[in-house]
């Protein structure tokens, strides 16, 4: 198998410590490690979000003493504005990280009116790093590289992280650029590259590739993805599709078997609204699509908000506001409808019974987007795949959810037997 040329030299930098005596703390079964910017639980590494480490750092740091929420926002966010009730969503994320909850709060105490406290018994004694003011958060190191489709559509692609390869088929409301500022989808960057050269692409009309485009059919959006393959060098490769995306990777995969070595299938589905027997999905694709085209290029951002509460139901306000953001910016209104309408007609039942690659399907038990039967419907057809539930609502799933290193556990474990 072929691995990625010089491009995949671009990886994630990891940001230079605030912390004055970059070392470990041990507490319980825990350890914090402030120069490998790592977690992990009896040696077991566990995944957090970057602002809920730097809240768990900061915390244990001080720990002789009760941390103000103003000290904590300003020395985590810096000059950002946020809201309480982003600091509040990840002291929540930090404790269920750690085994505590708001109840027992073992390791992290609310002192109302005043703000936290690490209270866990820490393993040696060492003074605290002062007070400084937080670093913003680096942008991910990237080369940003075009192909051009059969039809002459140009499209953006990228290659973060190194080792082995990992190809995510593309899907809507992604940027290439604009994705590693946005929560929404840095983790899905950020996480996946620690292990692997991930090779991301935006789909035409959305993000960095073209926009005004003739072409806004299922079978482009596969002539993109072999296009993109090509340019990039690759032979074989496991696959990662994402909600719609899921369906092109099948598609590319029963195409081409010879290409691709496993197949993971997040928030999937092989039939659209229309294809399938529920008259009831008729119904909500003709509401999705009226949605858009009436509301989604609007500056109140009432209508968008109704995506925003399908695709992140325990969201909070802030994670709201910027999948909102992530909307307006990644693609335009009349390319909105134009996506709605073919997502609607998409169908891979019949070609799904021939994958003949290893195949994994995740998705969220309670998904408020795509149901949990369309995607087991889908791992049905696929011959020998497996099938794994996560907990949660949320369709595209948040850094700070508990299914979110569930998730990556899962993958890991079923890439590995590619790379060996």
């Amino acid at each position: 198998m072929r691995r990625c040329d010089a491009r995949t030299k671009c990886g994630h930098r990891r940001r230079p410590s605030r912390y004055v005596r970059p070392t470990t703390y041990t507490f319980g079964a825990f350890t914090l490690d402030l120069e490998r910017f790592r977690l992990t639980r009896s040696g077991q590494p566990v995944h957090v979000e970057r602002q809920v480490f730097d809240v768990l750092a900061y915390l244990i740091a001080h720990r002789d003493r009760v941390v103000a929420k103003t000290e904590l926002l300003d020395n985590v966010w810096g000059d950002r504005f946020v809201s309480e009730s982003a600091l509040s969503s990840r002291i929540k994320a930090a404790r269920r990280a750690v085994d505590d909850d708001g109840v027992r709060q073992g390791v992290i105490r609310t002192v109302f009116g005043r703000g936290y406290q690490f209270v866990a018994e820490v393993s040696g004694e060492l003074a605290p790093a002062p007070a400084a003011t937080a670093t913003p958060s680096p942008p991910i190191e990237q080369e940003i590289e075009f192909c051009v489709a059969p039809d002459g559509t140009r499209i953006a692609y990228s290659v973060v992280g190194s080792g082995p390869p990992l190809v995510k088929a593309a899907n809507w409301m992604t940027h290439l650029d604009y994705d590693h500022e946005s929560p929404v989808w840095r983790h899905w960057t950020e996480d996946i590259a620690v292990k692997r050269a991930l090779l991301r692409y935006d789909e035409r009309g959305c993000g960095m590739s073209d926009w005004d485009v003739d072409r806004f059919d299922f079978e482009a959006w596969v002539e993109d993805l072999e296009a993109v393959v090509d340019s990039a060098g690759l032979d074989r490769f496991p696959l990662l599709g994402v909600s719609q995306g899921a369906a092109v990777a099948v598609a590319f995969a029963v195409r081409h078997p010879e290409r691709v070595s496993r197949m993971v299938l997040y928030g999937s589905y092989a039939r659209g609204r229309r294809k399938r027997a529920n008259e009831g999905s008729h119904d909500e694709a003709a509401l999705d699509i009226e949605l858009a085209r009436v509301g989604w290029g609007r500056d109140d951002p009432s209508f968008r908000q109704v995506f925003t509460s399908q695709f992140l139901p325990d969201g909070s306000r802030d994670d709201w506001d910027q999948f909102n953001e992530l909307q307006r910016r990644t693609i335009s209104p009349e390319n909105a409808v134009r996506f709605l309408e073919t997502f609607a007609d998409i169908d891979v039942a019949s070609v799904a019974p021939m994958v003949t690659c290893p195949t994994l399907v995740v998705h969220a038990r309670d998904d408020h987007r795509v149901a949990a039967s369309a995607a087991r419907e889908l791992a049905a057809l696929i011959p020998g795949s497996r099938f794994v539930l996560l907990p949660g609502r949320n369709h595209l799933l948040r850094r700070d959810e508990p299914a979110w290193p569930q998730f990556l556990a899962e993958l890991d474990r079923f890439l590995v037997e590619d790379d060996s």
